[in-house]
């Protein structure tokens, strides 16, 4: 909802070379700001079918030390489907595993102090929150990429933006019972998941680290040095791989594990996507099978996936595995239903965009208008990306997108649920982490990444400098941006 609502937002705001907003090159291992806004706190297959069509049992993972690159080669295009079936191949940094490894890592394990990290966004929990919350999402730079001239205005801008988009999101989340699910959701998943563990005779502290609010993964990273971690598995808790999601939280990963003399010496291994996994696939068709039964008549029901966008830029320009990722989930999805006898029809759109740029299409709103003109009269929405219930899900989808449905012509309306604590799902991220294990390694160095120091030129710092304060005084000077601080204060 904020995403979408953030368009309207920057379409207002006249911004020299606001094409390139979101347009920056990426570079996966460099520094970002570590500051935090942190006022207001109260704390299978059809039968006969290839195998390469096979959810696969395996997710990509990747040790800490081999995620210094920008090649998301191994991860997109024509190596996706082999990257389902690979065999371990660390010469890339793809590490898959075979049978045997429960096995092994089940007397392995016994003998460390283990630990599992999830990552997730977070969410305001209060009402006064959601400015607070907004600026640490703005600052991000993997949300809001600047050319490198403006990159100084990135706090700035967010602290403007934040500001705008505050009161529209504070009615988002009162109209979902004034703040976010999402933490405790996922401390829900962290507990199942620490069962799942103990029941296959792994024992694991299992943290929570959030990107945007509390708690903070340097929270987690600082209880897991407390704790004495001798082994760790990083578990994002995005399905797909995305610069934006997987990507950003790991680079804060990375930044302070180099700082840091224990962190830099810890095994760690990260599962970069795990949207093949057998158990997921199977857990996502069982929700919509049984959404399906609702329906009267459920052979005419449209399936349709909803994703959160991406710019396309981060697809093209940066290589942003996310677009193919999904793709093969959904159609790995409907191979499974397929394999029950449900063959309905299916279309994939996407949520969610932000900015005067071109994102990932097609669009949710407009292929739901588009649907409703075609004559599709039973809709069963399905959040692809989301594995837990948050303002996206319950308010986005739940309220704006039925709403355009229902005055759209489409006449039944369904939601599948997110997973959170669905036993099947839980009970394979368990597994993935059982899995992942035997690939930790150690960052192996401390060396801190150069290339933002070798950049510095006084003369450019100060042509940037001059140029930037000009751009920073017309924005801050334009009439609905005065009207905003002027509320704001008062």
């Amino acid at each position: 909802m904020e995403a979408a609502s953030f368009s309207r937002v920057l379409s207002n705001i006249k911004l020299s070379g606001s094409n390139h907003l979101l347009n920056s090159d990426y570079n996966f291992s460099r520094s970002i700001p570590r500051s935090r806004h942190i006022s207001c706190v109260s704390r299978h297959s059809s039968e006969g079918s290839n195998d390469v069509d096979k959810p696969s049992s395996k997710a990509l993972v990747l040790s800490i030390s081999d995620l210094n690159t920008n090649n998301y080669s191994v991860l997109k295009g024509s190596n996706l489907r082999k990257n389902l079936n690979l065999q371990t191949n660390c010469a890339v940094g793809v590490c898959t595993f075979g049978e045997n490894v429960f096995e092994s890592s089940h007397a392995h394990a016994t003998e460390e102090k283990l630990g599992v990290l999830l990552l997730n966004l977070g969410g305001p929990e209060t009402l006064n929150d959601v400015q607070p919350f907004l600026y640490n999402l703005f600052a991000d730079p993997d949300i809001i990429r600047l050319p490198r001239l403006f990159k100084f205005l990135q706090r700035p801008l967010a602290t403007l933006i934040s500001v705008l988009r505050a009161p529209k999101s504070k009615e988002g989340y009162a109209s979902i019972g004034g703040g976010s699910p999402l933490r405790k959701i996922t401390d829900e998943q962290a507990d199942a998941i620490r069962m799942a563990l103990e029941a296959k005779n792994v024992h694991a502290n299992v943290y929570v680290g959030m990107r945007y609010w509390y708690p903070f993964t340097e929270e987690a990273i600082e209880q897991i040095k407390r704790d004495r971690i001798t082994k760790l598995v990083v578990l994002p808790l995005y399905p797909q791989f995305s610069i934006s999601t997987t990507g950003s939280s790991i680079r804060v990963i990375q930044n302070i594990f180099r700082g840091d003399a224990y962190l830099s010496r810890l095994p760690v291994s990260v599962i970069l996507s795990w949207y093949q996994r057998q158990g997921y696939i199977r857990s996502m068709a069982d929700l919509i099978e049984k959404e399906l039964g609702t329906f009267t008549k459920p052979e005419e029901v449209m399936i349709f996936f909803s994703a959160h966008g991406v710019p396309v830029s981060y697809v093209e320009d940066a290589g942003d595995p996310y677009k193919d990722q999904m793709e093969e989930c959904i159609h790995l999805i409907m191979q499974e239903l397929k394999a029950r006898g449900i063959g309905n029809d299916h279309t994939l759109a996407y949520q969610s965009r932000v900015g005067p740029v071109q994102w990932l299409k097609p669009y949710t709103d407009e292929v739901l208008v588009e649907l409703g003109q075609k004559g599709v009269k039973s809709l069963l929405a399905v959040p692809i990306s989301f594995v837990s219930e948050h303002i996206e899900t319950l308010e986005e989808i739940d309220m704006e997108y039925k709403e355009l449905a229902l005055e759209s012509g489409i006449e039944n309306w369904g939601r599948v649920p997110a997973l959170n604590c669905t036993s099947s799902f839980i009970t394979d991220l368990a597994d993935a982490v059982v899995e992942a294990l035997p690939s930790a390694k150690a960052l192996s160095s401390t060396s801190r990444d150069t290339a933002e120091e070798s950049e510095y030129d006084p003369f450019r710092y100060l042509v940037k400098l001059f140029f930037g304060s000009i751009l920073a005084f017309v924005l801050l000077l334009t009439p609905k941006v005065l009207l905003a601080f002027r509320n704001h204060l008062v």
